[in-house]
């Protein structure tokens, strides 16, 4: 996954935990705004959640942050 969708991903994720506590959910389109204006890297993160991980429609956010940080840890 590029390194500008992780840091997407961290904020978005960062975002949404502050706004509304660690157990709020979030689909992959949340980090995307309603007009697809970056098709390539939606469907980078389509093939993330769906094909590579298998997740639900929504997954905590949480879990998304810790999933991609340890990824983008590991590099």
């Amino acid at each position: 996954m590029r390194h500008i969708l992780q840091q997407r991903i961290i904020a978005v994720c960062d975002r949404k935990i502050a706004a509304k506590g660690p157990e709020v959910g979030l689909s992959f389109y949340a980090f995307f705004a309603n007009r697809n204006d970056d098709p390539e890297l939606l469907m980078e993160a389509a093939e993330w959640w769906i094909r590579t991980h298998q997740l639900d429609h929504f997954e905590k956010a949480v879990r998304i942050r810790a999933m991609v940080s340890a990824e983008a840890a590991s590099g």
